[in-house]
C-alpha cells in the first residue's frame, strides 16, 4: 500500500518553479531532490495544496495563482526613501538593493528615481505572478517528527 501526501508527511521531490513566458525561476531537477514535511513552512500553502493525495512516483505540472503563490503586488510596499542613501552615479530601476529591518534584510528594487527620493519596491519580485509548479514526486514516507 502507497502512502498518500497530506499533512505531516515527508515528501522528496523535484521541482521547478516556472512564470507563464516559461522563464525559470527556481529548479532541483539536475540536481538533488528536496525532501520536506507538509505543513512545516517549508513550502507555501499554494504549493503544498496540489501535493495532497499524490503518491511516490507521480508527476504534476500546476499553476499557481497569485494569491496562492507570492500574492499580490501591495501599493503600500513601495516606499520613497531620501536620494542621499544611494551613489546617484550609478543609481539605475531595477537596481536591487538589501535594507535592514527589525528581522534581518530585506531586498528592495529600485522602481523610480526623483529629484530628491527613490521609491523602493518592497514586493516580493514574483508578487502578481502566476507560477507553473511542475513536480516528479520521488518518495512518500510518514514524517520521524511528531
Amino acid at each position: 500500500m502507497s502512502i498518500k501526501i497530506e499533512q505531516g508527511i515527508r515528501v522528496t521531490l523535484y521541482f521547478s518553479l516556472k512564470l507563464e513566458n516559461g522563464n525559470t525561476v527556481d529548479s532541483n531537477f539536475d540536481g538533488k531532490p528536496a525532501t520536506f514535511t507538509l505543513g512545516d513552512g517549508n513550502l507555501l500553502p499554494g504549493f503544498e495544496a496540489p501535493l495532497v493525495g499524490l503518491e511516490a512516483g507521480a508527476k504534476g505540472e500546476f499553476v499557481i495563482a497569485p494569491e496562492h503563490a507570492f500574492g499580490q503586488p501591495n501599493p503600500e510596499n513601495i516606499q520613497p526613501l531620501s536620494i542621499d542613501n544611494f551613489d546617484q552615479e550609478t543609481l539605475k530601476v531595477g537596481d536591487v538593493f538589501s535594507f535592514q529591518n527589525g528581522d534581518g534584510e530585506l531586498p528592495g528594487v529600485i522602481a523610480a528615481i526623483h529629484a530628491d527620493n527613490v521609491d523602493v519596491d518592497f514586493n516580493h519580485p514574483l508578487a502578481g505572478r502566476s507560477i507553473i509548479f511542475t513536480v516528479d514526486i520521488v518518495d512518500v514516507e510518514p514524517s520521524s517528527i511528531h
